[in-house]
C-alpha cells in the first residue's frame, strides 16, 4: 500500500498545482497555461503576467509550505510522541508573530503601518519577514540552549510551550495598547496568506525552506529509532540528544520561515501527518515523510485555490478554509480507515 499511493500522490500534487495555476479571478486555460510556461506567447498578454508575477510564486509558496509545516509536524509528534503536537508547539510561531507585532503594533511614528512599510523602499518587502524570522531565531535558541542541557522531553516540551505564552502575553499587551488600523493589519498577516511571497524573497524562502527540508530527510533513521523511546534508541547507538537538537532545528526552521514569509498556517502540520498514518498503515519514516511531504504540499494549494473563490474578486482567510474544508475531509478518511481495520 504504502508504494502503491506514491504515484497518486504525485498526480494529486501536479494536479493541484496546475489547478492553481489556471483557476482565480482571471480563469486561463490549461492549454494556455502550459504554453506560457514552455515560452510560448498567450491569446491575451495580461495572462502571462498574472501567471508568472502572481500565480506561480503564489503556488511554488504553497507547495513549500504545505511540505515544511507537514514534516515539521511528522517530526514533532514523533520526537514528543504526542499525537496533537505540530509544528509550533515550541514556540516558534509565537516568536514570529512578537517579531511582526513589535515592527507593526509597536513602533512610533503616525500613519498606518502599510504606510510605515511601504515607505521602507526595497527593504520593505523583507521588514515582516525578517521580524518573524528574528523572533523566531530568539525563541528557537533559547529551546535548543535547553535542549543541550535537560534529559528529559517533556521538560523541554512544557519549557517550549512557556516560552510561547510568553511571547503571545507580549503580543496581547501590544495590541491592547495599538491603533486599531494597526491592529487591522496584523490581524491579517495572522490569518496567513502565501500570495504575499515575491520573487526576491523566494530567493531567501526556498533555500531556507529546502535546508529544513533535507535535515528532516536525514533524520529519518532517528526518528525510527526514537519512536519505541529514549532508552531503546540508546540501545541502538543512537546519541539521543544530538539527534533531538537536529530534529529541533529542522523542524523549527521549517515552521519558521513558512511563519516568517506567510504568517501562522495552521491545520496542515498536525493533521497531514495522521492522514499519512491512516493511508499507509505504518509508523516507518521512510514512507511516512516523503507521503506527509507530498500530501502537505497538495492540500495547501487546494486550500488556497478553495480561498481564492475561482471567478470571485474576494478571497477568503486561509487559515479559515483550512479548518471549514479541510476538517471534514481529513476526519473522515481517518474514521473510514479505522473502520476498515475493525471489518
Amino acid at each position: 500500500m504504502s508504494r502503491q499511493i506514491f504515484p497518486f500522490l504525485v498526480l494529486l500534487l501536479v494536479l493541484a498545482f496546475g489547478l492553481s495555476l489556471a483557476f482565480g479571478s482571471v480563469s486561463i486555460p490549461f492549454t494556455q497555461v502550459v504554453h506560457i510556461l514552455l515560452g510560448g506567447t498567450p491569446e491575451k498578454a495580461a495572462w502571462a503576467d498574472i501567471l508568472f508575477k502572481f500565480r506561480l510564486p503564489k503556488a511554488l509558496t504553497a507547495v513549500l509550505v504545505g511540505a515544511a509545516l507537514s514534516t515539521s509536524g511528522l517530526q514533532m509528534q514523533t520526537l514528543f510522541r504526542n499525537p496533537l503536537a505540530d509544528p509550533y508547539i515550541l514556540g516558534v510561531s509565537s516568536g514570529a508573530s512578537l517579531g511582526v507585532a513589535l515592527v507593526i503594533l509597536g513602533m512610533g511614528g503616525g500613519g498606518t503601518a502599510l504606510t510605515f512599510i511601504s515607505g521602507l523602499g526595497t527593504f520593505g518587502n523583507f521588514t515582516l519577514a525578517l521580524a518573524a524570522s528574528l523572533g523566531a531565531a530568539l525563541v528557537l535558541g533559547a529551546v535548543l540552549l535547553l535542549a543541550r542541557r535537560v534529559q528529559n522531553t517533556l521538560t523541554l516540551l512544557v519549557t517550549g510551550l512557556m516560552f510561547g505564552y510568553l511571547a503571545s502575553a507580549v503580543v496581547s499587551l501590544l495590541i491592547y495598547f495599538s491603533q486599531p488600523e494597526r491592529v487591522q493589519v496584523f490581524s491579517l498577516w495572522t490569518a496567513g496568506s502565501f500570495s504575499g511571497v515575491t520573487w526576491p524573497q523566494m530567493n531567501v524562502f526556498l533555500p531556507a525552506a529546502l535546508l529544513g527540508l533535507l535535515i528532516a530527510l536525514t533524520m529519518v533513521k532517528p526518528l525510527n529509532a526514537l519512536l519505541l523511546g529514549d532508552d531503546y534508541a540508546r540501545s541502538l547507538g543512537l546519541n539521543v540528544r544530538r539527534a533531538r537538537v537536529w530534529i529541533i532545528v529542522s523542524a523549527s526552521l521549517l515552521a519558521g520561515v513558512s511563519t516568517a514569509f506567510c504568517g501562522p498556517i495552521w491545520f496542515i502540520g498536525v493533521a497531514v501527518p495522521h492522514v499519512a498514518r491512516s493511508l499507509l498503515k505504518t509508523a516507518d519514516h521512510r514512507s511516512l515523510l516523503p507521503a506527509s511531504l507530498l500530501m502537505g504540499a497538495a492540500f495547501a494549494l487546494l486550500a488556497d485555490l478553495i480561498a481564492q473563490l475561482p471567478g470571485s474578486q474576494r478571497v477568503l482567510p486561509l487559515n479559515v478554509v483550512m479548518s471549514l474544508f479541510g476538517v471534514p475531509v481529513i476526519l473522515s478518511i481517518i474514521l473510514r480507515q479505522k473502520q476498515l481495520r475493525q471489518l
